[in-house]
């Protein structure tokens, strides 16, 4: 590689303010290394282990209640996940059921009220009564002026908007957008403090209802996810099994994700499929049973809740009784292509909107959502899948017209071609809104709002291709219609193109099959299915497009590796780090670590040391973290000396007390390890872990079984068998390294000798600067050349129609 392209010390080249911010963001972040926590985690089951076996029977063999107690307590640790597991579950299911009874409620009160119960939405006040507002005696609309009633409606909305938008402002921010992105990288490793936290849960889920009833082309799915997760991690988190152990914390995590959609969609397989696809890049057969019993767990409750009394885990469940024909493959594969095209085009637009949106309207998120959300009901009342619900819109578009289908005259063939213009019209006004919409400061997803755009396209391709048959029932391509009963259904198009327009946007395939089964629990549609996501995956990797989490995960500069097949040809020298501060194994007081660790850290914010021998050879020894030496040197010594101190006056362990006080900063320090330190420490390695529940005791016992007069061992704190790689591997193997094994840092030694270390941002540094734009270049460009030709099309036909029109107003 040229020395031009090499990425220099903190990995950064002068490619452009934005590429450098992007970077810099990525030092705002810490990860966790799993590694470190599956050792901390195996010397807390060794720790365990060893005390129950310290507990015997009594000299005879007879039972003791020391013996008894040790034996409920194991069956009770054994038995405490899947407890946790079904807790989290029963909470997602319940919050889920009361935002889709508040939902749907506040959605009808803008158009009108129940005379019969002002606690009831249309759905109830009017069961079993299809058509408008005027078929339903209890139903009453605010006014029978149709100019006042549009006013109510966009004033509600205007109301729900303001009233989320002000509260995720003010209480808290971290409850805006879906949520999907962030929690992909925290299952990933990288923390952010509080974007589960209890507020955040509140805030989320009071608003949500009130931003879906507000009109705002966007969805409540996401945001399920990231409710569902904040649940987890705060049930789980009551339980110091959990609170103490990030790797199993991230099992609850990803069961709860899968929960989040399978109440989102009445889909408890589609959300453990939804969960290994799309959220966790790390999924054992243990995680993915109790994602599915969670997910089991949260539709069970829903179930029992029954929020629509319906029987129905979803509003727009629907049930097909009628096969499909294969000349109908011709017309799926155009769903598809739509599918594909759609979701190109919202990530790509969406993209540019959110970069807008973070360069001048980053000051003003609650006038935003409340002028989007006023915008949509002025232009969404005059259209009638647009005025209401998008889940019931859904529900409607459907239905089989054979089996009570009829909202509106839909079936009607009379109306077929008012009723497709009007489709058309609603998908893409709904386009140009979920692009404009999707990432305002209020909760906000992308799966219905997709949803609801396929299935308005769809249910136009399917009145026309009835249309088509309609007119020529004779047709060859109809020749296995049956003569005597329905051949088209346009119903299942509907289906489709919601399924091509999910799958196009989020770049997901065997889960929206899977959920979509589910839906309709028809075996026959399964193949129609896949036909349709195929073409749409084909479409979305011919425009070189990724899904919108991924995508935001880039925009958002979160230090996140995504799934990446590309061979780079370089090696894992051209990216590590080669100026590093290293600490000698022995030769240094606890003054010189102390003062030149918090020196050199202030000035780099390095997160770890590599230990290395003394010889001037660079051999590698170890390597101890930071945060390990803040814990050791640090504030906590201090409360360490203290505990000391108290220990002294209870008379245990005096000996070693005296030791430890005599400990001063001109004390000589050693990270190295003998046969006899070994022997008094059973747990050599890494011993506790701060940030993640560190035990004071074991750290006291610890400091006390290796404390010398002379010397202070730091050893049990050092990883001596830290992960290692050759400068010559490629880069692509340490990427995978990264990604399966969840190290913070992989240090880089030729021959037994330290010469660099890298970490997952020098790795993003590396493709973000380097090889970012050579990756899609082919991809992107041809997508973005045909951006610009057809907006220099479409401008040049309105040039012309203007001046047609100019031309015709002068004769």
């Amino acid at each position: 590689m040229s020395r031009e392209r090499t990425l220099n010390y903190n990995g950064m080249r002068d490619d452009g303010d934005e590429d450098m911010e992007r970077i810099r963001r990525y030092e705002d972040f810490t990860t966790i290394d799993w590694i470190q926590d599956s050792i901390i985690e195996r010397n807390r089951r060794l720790r365990t282990a060893r005390a129950n076996q310290a507990t015997h029977r009594g000299p005879n063999g007879e039972l003791t209640l020391r013996w008894v107690w040790s034996r409920l307590r194991k069956i009770a640790d054994a038995g405490q996940t899947w407890f946790v597991v079904s807790l989290v579950g029963m909470c997602i299911g319940v919050n889920a059921a009361l935002i889709s009874i508040i939902t749907p409620w506040l959605s009808d009160i803008k158009l009108g009220y129940c005379a019969d119960g002002w606690w009831l939405n249309r759905q109830f006040c009017c069961w079993e009564i299809e058509g408008g507002d005027n078929a339903c005696d209890s139903w009453h609309p605010w006014s029978d002026v149709g100019a006042a009633s549009w006013v109510v409606y966009v004033l509600f909305a205007s109301t729900f908007a303001f009233v989320a938008a002000h509260l995720v402002r003010t209480l808290a921010a971290y409850a805006a957008g879906s949520g999907i992105s962030e929690i992909k990288c925290i299952l990933a490793g990288f923390i952010m403090k509080g974007y589960l936290g209890f507020w955040t849960f509140v805030i989320k889920s009071l608003t949500l209802p009130l931003v879906i009833a507000s009109g705002l082309s966007v969805g409540k799915e996401g945001p399920s996810v990231h409710v569902a997760c904040c649940i987890g991690n705060l049930v789980a988190g009551l339980f110091s099994k959990f609170s103490r152990s990030h790797g199993k914390m991230r099992e609850i995590l990803t069961a709860s994700s899968a929960a989040g959609v399978a109440v989102a969609f009445g889909s408890p397989i589609g959300g453990v499929m939804f969960s290994i696809e799309e959220m966790s890049s790390i999924f054992n057969i243990k995680t993915m049973w109790r994602s599915f019993f969670c997910a089991l767990m949260a539709t069970f409750t829903l179930a029992l809740m029954n929020p629509y009394r319906s029987g129905k885990l979803v509003l727009f469940q629907v049930t097909y009784d009628r096969d499909w024909h294969f000349f109908e493959i011709i017309f799926f594969i155009i769903l598809g292509i739509f599918g594909g095209l759609y979701g190109a085009f919202m990530v790509k637009f969406n993209l540019k909107v959110a970069a807008f949106r973070k360069k001048y309207l980053a000051k003003y998120p609650v006038a935003e959502a409340v002028t989007l959300a006023t915008f949509t009901a002025m232009v969404g009342w005059f259209n009638r899948f647009m005025r209401i619900d998008m889940t019931e819109s859904m529900s409607i578009l459907f239905r089989e017209c054979e089996s009570g289908g009829d909202y509106d005259n839909l079936c009607q063939t009379s109306v077929q071609w008012p009723m497709a213009n009007s489709l058309l019209l609603a998908t893409l006004v709904r386009i140009a809104l979920v692009t404009v919409s999707y990432g305002c400061k209020v909760p906000a997803g992308i799966f219905v709002p997709s949803m609801a755009i396929g299935a308005t396209f769809g249910r136009m391709v399917g009145i026309m291709v009835k249309a088509l048959y309609s007119a020529h029932p004779t047709s060859g391509i109809f020749s296995v219609c049956p003569p005597d009963g329905p051949c088209i259904t346009p119903g299942t198009y509907a289906f489709l193109g919601a399924a091509a327009a999910l799958s196009g946007v989020m770049r997901l395939t065997v889960t929206v099959v899977v959920i979509m089964f589910e839906l309709t629990g028809a075996l026959t549609y399964i193949l129609p299915t896949m036909i349709v996501l195929l073409v749409t995956k084909a479409v979305g990797d011919f425009l070189g497009t990724n899904g919108i989490a991924d995508e935001m995960i880039r925009f958002n500069g979160y230090p996140f590796l995504e799934k990446d097949d590309h061979a780079y040809n370089v090696s894992v020298s051209s990216v590590m780090k080669r100026d590093l501060r290293t600490l000698p194994v022995s030769g240094l007081t606890v003054k010189d670590i102390a003062l030149g660790t918090e020196q050199y850290m202030a000035n780099t914010g390095v997160k770890g040391f590599p230990i290395i021998s003394n010889d001037g050879k660079n051999t590698l020894m170890g390597y101890i973290e930071r945060t390990e030496l803040q814990y050791v040197l640090g504030r906590r010594f201090r409360r360490i000396c203290s505990g000391f101190l108290t220990m002294v006056t209870k008379g245990i362990t005096t000996d070693k007390a005296r030791i430890m006080q005599d400990i001063s900063q001109a004390t000589p320090c050693s990270f190295a390890s003998d046969a006899e330190d070994h022997a008094e420490v059973e747990f050599s390695g890494i011993v506790t872990g701060p940030g993640v529940g560190i035990d004071e005791d074991i750290s006291l016992e610890i400091i006390e079984t290796t404390a010398r007069p002379d010397v202070l061992k730091l050893w049990p704190w050092v990883n001596q068998t830290p992960l290692t790689v050759s400068p010559q591997l490629p880069l692509e193997v340490v990427m995978q390294l990264f990604k399966r094994l969840g190290p913070r840092v992989i240090l880089v030694e030729d021959r037994g000798m330290l010469v660099g270390l890298v970490t997952v941002k020098d790795v993003l540094h590396f493709t973000h600067t380097e090889h970012a734009s050579a990756h899609s270049s082919w991809n992107e460009r041809r997508f973005d050349d045909a951006v610009e030709e057809a907006w220099s099309w479409t401008a040049h036909r309105t040039d012309t129609i203007i001046g047609w029109t100019r031309r015709l107003f002068r004769r």
